[in-house]
């Protein structure tokens, strides 16, 4: 039945649109509560492997090697230094993934082109850079012969950025102090097999064996002095 009081109140109509209004806002509030729960899902960029490296706001020597590495070596070395693989040809275009066809970099290459080496090493990770002796040999093989196509076309400064990158990388380097000539050759690359322990030689105690030499001849002469005594004693028959 109808409230008298509200009939009395309020015409119809009114009673509607309040009513009408109640019901709006309790499914507005219910909505908001319901979206506000939901978990929201923030989609992560995959991130570009072949992207140029950025620098920090106080980059170092090693900073500057990685934008060297990325724009020199990173197409035969790989993004990761892991080398030419099988895995980081997949993030090249499929016209630009086998590089050993004829045209490209295999054995007639295009005009002014160059033949890329069968096996590309890591230089990055596990075992890698094992060849040099110190930071000072790397560095030197990397202006004589690097870029492969055009061995000793880099500048000092920039051998000296991409040793740094390369032992920072391997964890021999904390590019905390520039990398020159006064201490490259100081970091050391190569893992070199332990010393043997060297196992002490046994020398004869000589004036052991002279003592126990002297007790044995002087033991000879006593019992052959005794048997001498002993026979001169017995009655001659």
């Amino acid at each position: 039945m109808e409230n008298p009081d509200l009939v009395n109140l309020f015409p119809k109509p009114i009673l509607i649109l309040i009513g009408i209004a109640l019901l709006t806002a309790t499914l507005f509030l219910q909505t908001g509560r319901a979206q506000s729960g939901a978990p929201q899902i923030t989609a992560t960029p995959t991130p570009d492997r072949l992207a140029q490296p950025t620098l920090p706001s106080a980059p170092s020597q090693a900073d500057f090697g990685a934008q060297e590495f990325w724009s020199r070596c990173l197409p035969c070395h790989g993004d990761r230094g892991q080398g030419l693989t099988d895995e980081f040809r997949e993030t090249y275009p499929p016209e630009d993934r086998n590089c050993w066809l004829s045209g490209c970099h295999g054995t007639r290459p295009y005009p002014d082109g160059w033949t890329i080496p069968a096996f590309v090493p890591p230089i990055i990770g596990a075992q890698a850079l094992q060849r040099f002796q110190n930071a000072q040999a790397l560095r030197d093989y990397i202006c004589a012969s690097m870029p492969y196509q055009w061995p000793g076309t880099l500048e000092d400064e920039t051998c000296w950025e991409l040793t740094a990158f390369l032992l920072r990388q391997n964890g021999l380097w904390d590019a905390s102090v520039e990398l020159n000539e006064t201490n490259a050759a100081q970091i050391a690359i190569l893992e070199l097999p332990p010393t043997p322990t060297p196992v002490p030689i046994v020398i004869a105690d000589r004036k052991s064996d002279l003592i126990a030499l002297m007790a044995t001849i002087l033991m000879a002469i006593v019992l052959g002095s005794l048997f001498i005594f002993i026979n001169r004693g017995k009655p001659k028959q």
